[in-house]
Order: C-alpha cells, then sequence, then structure tokens
C-alpha cells in the first residue's frame, strides 16, 4: 500500500447513489464468492436492502462531508508531544547521530521494550526523520542529522525543548518508558480495554457509558460506509465481537432486513448497546451477548466474524489469540472480517496513521498494524486472505475465507 494511500481525495460513489467528498472511488469487495476478493456486480436493488419506517432512525445513512479531516487534527498533537519526547526525553537524535543501529540495539539503547519503540520508530519515519539502510539499520534522514544532531551547525532541539516539560509530553515519556496505557479511570487501571488481571474503566457504569458513546461517535460515520462495502452473501448470521454500541452490526441489519446478528461484550458495555438496538428498530434481529472475547466460547453458528476496530487495542500476542480463537469458531466457507486503520507493509507511514497509533499506545495495549501483519495473522490461523479495501475516516476492511 503506498504511504499516500489514505491521502487520496476525491470522490466516494456509493451503492445508493450519494457522493462523499474525501476519498477515492472504491469498488465493491465480494467474500462470499468461490473467489471472495473479486469485485462485485452493480450495487443490489432497492428490495434487497432494507425499508426503514418513517420513525426508526437510520444507521445507513451517509454524512455529507468527510470528518477524517477532523480526526487528523485532532490527532495531530500525538505528533508534537512524540517528536518532543524523541528530542528532549530520550536523545534519539543523539543515540542515531554516530552510526545507524538495528531496531533491538536502537530500543535497547533507549531502553523502550518492543511495542513502545515500534510506536516512536514508526512515527519518526513517517515524519521523513528517521530511516533504514539497506542492511535495515536505523539511521537519520539529511533532514534530522542537520537539524536534530547534537551539535549541529544548524541544530533546533532545544527550541523543540522548550515543550518538554508539557503535561502532554511528560505522559507519553512515561507510557513509552512503562509500555503500560494510560489511567484515565485514576484507579490503577485501563480506559478501554477489558482484560483479566486488570481494572477497566468500561466496568464502571457511567465511565463505561461514557467511553462507549465517545466511541460511538466515529463508528456512526464510518458504519454506513462499512454496511455499504461489506457484502453479506450467504450469511444469516454476524457475530460482532466486542462489539460495543452495536452500530456496525445495526447498519448491516438494517441493510440487509433477512440477517441477524449478535453482539459480544461485557456487561455494562451492552446496556447501550440495547439502547441503541431500540432506536434503531433492530432489537429482535440482534442478540446482545455478555462474554469475555479471550476467554469464552465463541459461537460456532455465524458465517461472518466481525473484529472492527478491536484489533488495535492488544499487542500482537493477543491479536495472535483472538485471530485464532474467531477462525476456530468459523463453519467452512466462513469468513473473518478485520475492519481497522492499517499502516503502510514498511512501517513508515502514513503519518496520520503512526499518529493515531500513538494514541493507541497512550489509551491500550496495542497499536496499528500494518496490512502485511494482519495477513500474516490471517494465514497462520488457517485462512485465506482476500484484498483490503478502504471505508472511511483511515479504516478499511480485510477479509480471511475458511
Amino acid at each position: 500500500m503506498p504511504s499516500n494511500f489514505y491521502s487520496q481525495r476525491a470522490s466516494v460513489t456509493l451503492s445508493n447513489g450519494k457522493n462523499m467528498s474525501g476519498q477515492k472511488e472504491i469498488p465493491r469487495l465480494s467474500f462470499f464468492a468461490p473467489t471472495f476478493f473479486y469485485l462485485l456486480p452493480p450495487a443490489p436493488s432497492s428490495t434487497e436492502t432494507s425499508q426503514l419506517s418513517d420513525n426508526q432512525t437510520s444507521a445507513i445513512d451517509l454524512s455529507t462531508t468527510d470528518p477524517t479531516p477532523i480526526f487528523e487534527h485532532f490527532r495531530g498533537s500525538y505528533g508534537t508531544e512524540l517528536l518532543t519526547a524523541a528530542v528532549a526525553h530520550f536523545n534519539v537524535f543523539g543515540v542515531l547521530a554516530n552510526q545507524p543501529k538495528s531496531f533491538d540495539d536502537f530500543r535497547n539503547a533507549l531502553g523502550l521494550a518492543e511495542r513502545p519503540a515500534v510506536v516512536m520508530v514508526t512515527a519518526l519515519r513517517a515524519m521523513g526523520l528517521v530511516t533504514k539502510n539497506d542492511d535495515r539499520r536505523l539511521r537519520l534522514t539529511a533532514l534530522a542529522a542537520e537539524h536534530l544532531s547534537p551539535g549541529a551547525a544548524f541544530e533546533v532541539s532545544d527550541y523543540i525543548g522548550l515543550a518538554a516539560m508539557s503535561p502532554g509530553v511528560l505522559e507519553i515519556a512515561e507510557r513509552l518508558r512503562t509500555n503500560q496505557p494510560a489511567d484515565v479511570s485514576g484507579d490503577g487501571g485501563a480506559a478501554f480495554i477489558f482484560r483479566q488481571g486488570i481494572k477497566s474503566a468500561m466496568d464502571q457504569e457511567n465511565l463505561a457509558r461514557h467511553f462507549t458513546l465517545a466511541l460511538a461517535g466515529r463508528a456512526k460515520n464510518v458504519a454506513p460506509v462499512l454496511a455499504d462495502r461489506l457484502p453479506m452473501d450467504g450469511v444469516n448470521q454476524l457475530l460482532d465481537v466486542g462489539g460495543g454500541t452495536g452500530i456496525y452490526s445495526i447498519a448491516m441489519l438494517q441493510k440487509h432486513p433477512k440477517l441477524r446478528a449478535i453482539v459480544l461484550d461485557h456487561a455494562e458495555v451492552l446496556k447501550v448497546a440495547a439502547e441503541m438496538a431500540e432506536n434503531y428498530g433492530v432489537a429482535d434481529r440482534l442478540e446482545l451477548r455478555e462474554g469475555d472475547m479471550f476467554s469464552d466460547s465463541l459461537p460456532t453458528d455465524c458465517e461472518a466474524i466481525l473484529l472492527s476496530n478491536i484489533l488495535h487495542d492488544w499487542d500482537v500476542p493477543q491479536c495472535q489469540q483472538l485471530v485464532e480463537r474467531c477462525a476456530a469458531a468459523l463453519p467452512a466457507g466462513g469468513r473473518l472480517v478485520i475492519h481497522d486503520v492499517f499502516l503502510n507493509d514498511e512501517l513508515d507511514g502514513p503519518l496520520p496513521i503512526a499518529l493515531y497509533s500513538a494514541a493507541l499506545f497512550t489509551l491500550t495495549e496495542g497499536r496499528a498494524y500494518s496490512q502485511a501483519e494482519y495477513r500474516g495473522w490471517l494465514t497462520e490461523a488457517g485462512l485465506t486472505p482476500g484484498e483490503m479495501l478502504p471505508t472511511l475516516i483511515h479504516c478499511g476492511v480485510l477479509a480471511g475465507g475458511k
């Protein structure tokens, strides 16, 4: 995937004929044809799509503008914080000034675990400050060597260092050093993730409601596009793992009137999903099932399993475990659908995704991953990956068939 993949902006024409500025026109993806990455024929007729009642809230109406730039501006602060931390707290450019280093030598010199080192290096490569030699060693670019190397004639490190003690910089430096997510709830736990052995803000009703609805803000924009892009041919029931409010399943149910879905999540989150299912008029076809995606049994009667913006919350071993669990639960011919953001396979951008990866890193145990990483996990789990197609706000959809 080219580094400017997500910055190519022209126009999207969706199957309902609406046009959305902000992305290139995207072909449809078929997962359930014999070769499931062939492109689908023209859009389905209106009889194949749910007809919403006048008083039913729609989850498949598209916004008239593309909100992606808003998210890019919002996440831009992570660029400032990472760069300042690299200069003032980790001496990254001093470490690389004398000679290139392997990734492991680099992270050991900084005292970083693998995950924070990947997040930092990806961002610095996306900024054009660090690159790799032919032998895959990290080195400074000409830009960084001239302006960020200690003692360089045109060095600006002290200027950047003026922000060294700002709260955001101190916070991300601490996250990098400890490789632990921020404790937003103030009780020694994590904010947006559930895992046995740690406290989670999502176990507290008020915080769970607040965070779940906040995260739904982006999902409400993306869900209509995903429902339009993702064919459900041959699918009677969809399992939405960690589905939160259920908005992605709700959009699918409205798009496909014969479909049923199960949202698997924790109790406090499912209270919000129950309200959403009623508001959107799909409660009769949406089952809300309490469970832990890492330890509880997954249903085996769902022809498609959706992991929408789930894997980026977890480190590599947990991602591999979850993909394997989902693959094992699929029937023959089923599909595991990964809907997420995608870094370049070289882990050198795009910059908006690299900065989003930093945001994920500070709040979860994960980061953004590349298409190559996802494909590797799908293949290891015995699935055949298809092609990735973008949806909205830097997200894309990649499926593996069983």
